[in-house]
Formats: C-alpha cells, structure tokens, sequence
C-alpha cells in the first residue's frame, strides 16, 4: 500500500494505493527501517458528487455493435436516442477531450440499441458510450 498526496483543483487529498496484479494484490515489499513521516492535516471532505456511489458500467446487448471512447472526457451533448436508424459516418455523441470537441461518429449503419451514457458524464478510454445492431 502506498501513500500520495494528491491536489485536485487546490484542494489536497490523501490517498493509498493498492497494487493488484492478475486480480490479487500484490505483497508490499518490506519497507527500510526508518521513522515514520508525520501525518498531515486531515483532508477536507469530497465534494458531495465526487463521493457519490458509481453504477456498474453498461453492457452492450448480445450481437451488438459498441461505439466506445477513444480517450478519456466529458459527453457534451448525444444525438442519438435508442431506436434511431444511423448512417455509417452520422454523429452520435460529442465528447469533450482537452478543450477540444470531438465528434464521435457510427462505424456502420445501424439502429441504436442502447446509448449508455448522458450529457455531463465523465468517460475513460474503453468505456461503452453506444450499442448498435
């Protein structure tokens, strides 16, 4: 377990991380022999919507094919509703990376089966933002 001090938007948090390998931790190796390093002040508490719980991430349907992010940001608006008919090349989402807004388009034609995110929401590579059949 290790020990960080992160400063997120001039508020300062400690954090422990914890390494997992294959799904287990990892054995910590044993620390040098040395004082311990005095504790700082407690962190103010979180933002009330940062220590809101998370939901599962979405799946995709059976057969379905998934549009997802291809960089981590933020949805700034869909264009797609489940049961729209798309075009190969039609935008579906623009998601915000960098101070830039990118269009995320359809691969193929296809109906929307499920749109898995909302305007607002924060995204990680990979993440599942569109199912489409």
């Amino acid at each position: 377990m290790k020990e960080f001090k992160i400063k997120v938007n001039g508020v300062e948090y400690n954090v422990e991380v914890e390494e997992i390998r294959n799904g287990q931790p990892v054995a910590a190796a044993p620390a040098a022999a040395s004082a311990p390093a005095p504790k700082a002040a407690p962190a103010p508490a979180a933002p009330a919507a940062a220590s809101a719980p998370k939901t599962a991430p979405a799946a995709a349907p059976a057969g379905a094919t998934t549009v997802n992010a291809p960089m981590p940001g933020t949805i700034l608006s869909v264009k797609v509703a489940p049961g729209d008919v798309v075009k190969r090349g039609a935008v579906l989402l623009i998601l915000e990376a960098m101070k830039m807004e990118n269009e995320i388009m359809a691969a193929s034609d296809g109906t929307v089966v499920q749109v898995a995110v909302s305007a607002g929401e924060s995204v990680n590579t990979g993440q599942l933002l569109v199912s489409l059949n």
